[in-house]
């Protein structure tokens, strides 16, 4: 189905873009060895090529030299040999030739009279050679090159006078200087290339150790807490200029968060992130439930948080990036508290953004937020063993919707490179949308619950149109890398694309999404812990108006009433904890805190039902004396009630059957500064990746979850304290800050590699 470059073990994950901007990088700044060595290389190559032919000319010249002065020498010795013989001496003249060209240089010796007859010649004397050629008005040196014969060099000197007068013709073998000047070529080469080498490797070394010294300034300019400053030294040596500069600046920061030097993540660290990586961006978040809502009590409008964990996790984010937030207005005073724009400036008491409410009629909502979202994709991604139910007219409202969100986001982007934040299952198609109408839109999509596995979702009737619909987006982000992995072997399983599983990168239809796991978490510090009484404060407030003793031990769980939550089961092993354990009867109380949802379908008002049911049974078999082991609360708790009740608790029980990530775990441990109270988590839930000091827990396994109460009630003070302490510090450090800032910054990252890659050309 797909072109994909495969991992030996698990999934790595690299920063979006890391391969363009490594090619940028190399571009921007070369290596100045590098430069060098290619520098001596080429000029090695140059200067080999011309002094090569010069040796070998110059070799040529000498040894023709030492031929012409040969033949004088040769001639000498026939002169002195016709002087000494006398008259007859022309006789044997021929044999003293003969003696004579045994030298392995010459290849010829004869004697020709001054009447231009060939006297005397040796049998080697080539037949091209005549004593014609010598005379008046003619040279007496020259080149034979006459085949089959060799190359020779012919050279007339006169000997002799009177009768014995006449010239001694000398045909040296030229083979002789052709093999040396090839050797004097060979050796040239040879030498000249080793001292270019030597050169080279001496001038890589200078460059290398100046290059060292170069790079510990960019690392510290990179590291410094003032870049700006740090960088203004190096701003002549920065290859790139400019732009290479604006890239060390991002690494900086990309380092700083990424390679272990802390930051503090807070509104401020986000706010000075956005001004620094992200200067006038539009930031847009775009959610089905609304962070205000305003309902009325008494016939005026009241406002209301709504219970959500997508709520608690972007609210304060959004605090800190300003913008706007689309939601759906749901409240019955909404409209009658926007303005004609259907805006309204949030929070009321300290305005930091705007929402923008989108209006939906009770036949869109029904279709698309209870039909396919919560009928559909919720019980498809959560595997709760509830039977997703998919509706074509469902389908069609839920197209519907995100179209009209579309329309609303592109309103409100006010330019052609917004930065937009879709948030979960209610918008897959709306990342799409938002790109086929801002191509330039940077999109970053988070999906907050599971995805499953590629054949569970195949059910999904419309799965291609839900992958095209996130693979829109810039950035699709999920709580974990295992439901990365689920999504990319989805794609792969339906869709024609090009996937990298090493750098967790999706190409369709030309454009690159990439898919990243970022664990959502909560602010740090907890507002809602602003206006909290002390601990044992909290605890008597809450035994007073439970009417519990002062020796009664408390455990708490506190959701929405939803079947993924595990609330059936909690109850249950409460039940089989009091069976095991009858030593806590009278001694134990669980308070179950429930926040109605979705009550419409009748799978969720059967959970409240049944949850009733079961807590009058278990407290008709338990109770006595008016203590009753389960006290069940099912309605809308505001965020102080919330946290009072974590810091009034012993104990907190997570079961969820399956979640993304469940930010009630990580409220409970922030709200404990004084460092006690046990976390009893579900191993299906996000969180039990990151918070492996509470006590994980199999759900379904309601023996185990009571032996696991007993547990946290029994377990040492000291105990607590550390593990605790341990959760709370990953806690603090990676918040909800921490969180939105990896995904804006990569997102910085993107759009500023973009527009490298426009200005270099690539």
């Amino acid at each position: 189905m797909s072109d994909k470059s495969f991992s030996v073990s698990e999934t790595r994950f690299v920063f979006p873009g890391a391969r363009r901007r490594a090619a940028l990088a190399r571009r921007l700044a070369v290596n100045p060895a590098a430069k060098v060595a290619a520098f001596v290389t080429a000029a090695a190559f140059v200067l080999i090529v011309s002094l090569a032919p010069l040796a070998s000319f110059v070799i040529e010249g000498w040894l023709r030299q030492d031929i012409e002065i040969r033949s004088r020498l040769i001639a000498r010795s026939v002169r002195n040999h016709l002087l000494a013989s006398g008259p007859e001496s022309s006789l044997d003249l021929g044999r003293y030739l003969e003696q004579m060209v045994e030298d392995e240089r010459l290849l010829a010796l004869g004697y020709c009279s001054d009447a231009g007859v060939m006297l005397h010649a040796t049998a080697s004397m080539p037949k091209s050679i005549s004593c014609r050629d010598f005379g008046a008005g003619k040279t007496n040196a020259f080149d034979v090159d006459s085949r089959p014969d060799p190359r020779a060099h012919v050279n007339a000197v006169s000997v002799g006078a009177g009768p014995t007068a006449g010239r001694l013709v000398v045909v040296h073998d030229l083979s002789f200087i052709d093999e040396r000047s090839r050797k004097a070529s060979y050796y040239t080469i040879l030498a000249l290339t080793g001292v270019t080498m030597a050169l080279g490797l001496l001038a890589t070394s200078v460059v290398l150790m100046a290059t060292r010294g170069w790079a510990r300034s960019v690392r510290s300019a990179i590291l410094a807490p003032r870049a700006e400053e740090a960088l203004k030294p190096l701003q002549a040596e920065l290859p790139g200029g400019r732009d290479f500069r604006a890239l060390l600046q991002a690494l900086r920061v990309e380092r700083k968060f990424t390679e272990g030097i802390y930051v503090e993540w807070s509104p401020a660290t986000l706010g000075q992130l956005l001004a620094e990586e992200l200067p006038q961006a539009r930031v847009v978040i775009v959610s089905n439930r609304e962070p205000y809502i305003h309902n009325y009590a008494d016939g005026k409008p009241t406002l209301q948080i709504p219970a959500s964990g997508l709520v608690a996790a972007l609210e304060p984010v959004m605090r800190a990036c300003g913008g706007v937030w689309v939601a759906h207005g749901s409240g019955a005073a909404d409209r009658e508290t926007v303005d004609e724009y259907d805006r309204i400036a949030v929070p009321p008491n300290d305005p930091a953004y705007s929402l923008r409410r989108v209006w939906l009629s009770d036949e869109e909502q029904d279709g698309y937020y209870y039909g396919l979202a919560n009928e559909g994709l919720w019980p498809l991604c959560h595997i709760a063993f509830v039977r997703p139910n998919f509706r074509e007219q469902d389908w069609s409202h839920y197209v519907a919707v995100n179209r009209k969100f579309a329309e609303v986001v592109i309103e409100e982007a006010e330019c052609d490179d917004p930065i937009v934040l879709v948030q979960d299952y209610h918008f897959a198609l709306l990342p799409r949308m938002i790109r086929d109408r801002l191509p330039n839109a940077t999109i970053i999509a988070f999906w907050h619950i599971p995805w499953p596995n590629s054949e569970t979702f195949g059910i999904c009737p419309w799965r291609e149109q839900i992958i095209d619909g996130l693979l829109g987006s810039t950035i699709l982000g999920f709580h974990t890398q295992f439901h990365c992995n689920n999504f990319i072997d989805a794609v792969d399983r339906f869709m024609e694309s090009r996937i990298d599983r090493e750098t967790g990168s999706i190409t369709l239809r030309g454009h690159e999404t990439m898919v990243r796991p970022y664990p959502i978490s909560i602010e740090w510090p907890p507002s809602a812990l602003a206006n909290q009484l002390p601990v044992e404060e909290c605890r008597k407030e809450l035994r007073r108006r439970l009417h519990l003793g002062d020796d009664m031990r408390i455990a708490i769980g506190i959701e929405r009433f939803d079947y993924t939550k595990g609330v059936l089961d909690r109850i249950r092993a409460v039940d089989a904890f009091l069976s095991l354990h009858p030593e806590w009867l009278e001694k134990f109380v669980f308070i179950q805190a429930a926040a109605p949802t979705r009550s419409k379908l009748p799978v969720y008002s059967s959970l409240q039902a049944e949850a009733r049911r079961l807590v009058d049974e278990i407290n008709g078999r338990h109770g006595r004396n008016g203590w009753k082991p389960i006290l069940l609360e099912i309605r809308h708790h505001e965020q102080g009630e919330v946290y009072a009740l974590f810091r009034a608790a012993d104990v907190c029980i997570v079961s969820s059957l399956h979640d993304g990530m469940n930010l009630v775990a990580k409220e409970f441990v922030a709200a404990r500064e004084d460092e006690q109270g046990v976390l009893i988590l579900s191993s299906f839930a996000g969180a039990s990746r990151e918070l492996s000091e509470a006590l994980i827990v199999n759900p379904y396994d309601a023996h185990g979850m009571a032996e696991a109460i007993q547990e946290a009630l029994k377990m040492p003070s000291g105990e607590q304290r550390e593990r605790m302490r341990l959760m709370r510090e990953l806690i603090r450090r990676d918040n909800v800050y921490s969180w939105a800032a990896q995904m804006l910054l990569h997102a910085a990252r993107l759009r500023k590699s973009e527009r490298l890659h426009r200005l270099i050309g690539q």
